[in-house]
């Protein structure tokens, strides 16, 4: 059988001495590796692990039952969000009604950067959606996420430096191997004809694809949220309010270049 990787989390209740010398020899008679270990939240700890038979980890999930210092509270095949959470010592934060949207705050561009780059190593159709205020770091956070993933970016509509409003695009730059970024704002309020239809051909590549503003975009165009693989909100501060009223007015005078 082959190798397959795990995540195990549990909830320590009393860190006596030794403790982790005790899993870790648990782990070692039964022949499961430990890839990565670190601290995940508060009084919490993350391991990813790797065993060539699953009849191991059942027998560790009840041997860890036993064990009254902790409770597990994850013995799973790893997801993303596992994978990331063991990295960085933290899980990301989801919306409670809406399990598609992940929220991160300034102080978690390096957790944020991460993600995305996860998620642009995929390959196919994706599309992403980005929330945030003007000058947050949405766009800087995507093209950092790319190159991460050694992945080539390419605006189609973009504040990043200037405006960027795209109408063709170089044969190179056509390629499911990219990443395209496009601003929801831009791209719907006065662009040309011929940017409309670079957008949709963009659209329809089996690529990824990253809209910030995305209820901008699903207001003027047919998509709908329910497109989009996730959402992400990116913020100065927990708190802070994320709308439209200041962007929308900001765009009243865009002009083309």
């Amino acid at each position: 059988m082959e190798y397959k990787d795990w995540y195990l989390e549990y909830k320590i209740h009393h860190n006596r001495p030794g403790l982790l010398g005790d899993i870790a020899s648990i782990l070692g008679m039964l022949g499961i590796n430990i890839i990565t270990i670190n601290g995940v939240e508060d009084s919490s700890r993350g391991m990813l692990l790797q065993s060539d038979d699953d009849e191991k980890i059942e027998i560790l999930r009840n041997m860890l039952k036993k064990v009254s210092s902790i409770t597990i509270t994850h013995l799973r095949p790893p997801k993303l969000v596992d994978r990331l959470a063991v990295r960085h010592g933290r899980y990301i934060e989801r919306d409670v009604e809406d399990k598609k949207t992940f929220r991160f705050t300034r102080d978690e561009l390096g957790l944020l950067v991460d993600f995305m780059a996860e998620l642009f190593k995929r390959e196919g159709h994706q599309l992403i959606g980005i929330r945030g205020m003007p000058r947050v770091g949405k766009t800087e956070s995507v093209v950092a996420a790319s190159v991460s993933a050694n992945k080539k970016w390419t605006f189609i509509s973009s504040t990043l430096l200037r405006q960027t409003i795209r109408s063709q695009l170089a044969d190179d730059e056509m390629s499911p191997d990219n990443v395209y970024l496009i601003d929801g704002v831009v791209s719907t309020v006065r662009s040309t004809e011929k940017h409309h239809m670079l957008m949709h051909e963009i659209l329809r590549l089996p690529a990824t694809k990253v809209i910030e503003h995305p209820d901008f975009f699903v207001k003027e165009t047919e998509y709908t949220l329910d497109d989009f693989k996730c959402i992400i909100e990116l913020r100065r501060h927990p708190d802070e309010e994320i709308t439209y009223e200041a962007v929308e007015e900001g765009w009243g005078g865009l002009e083309m270049p």
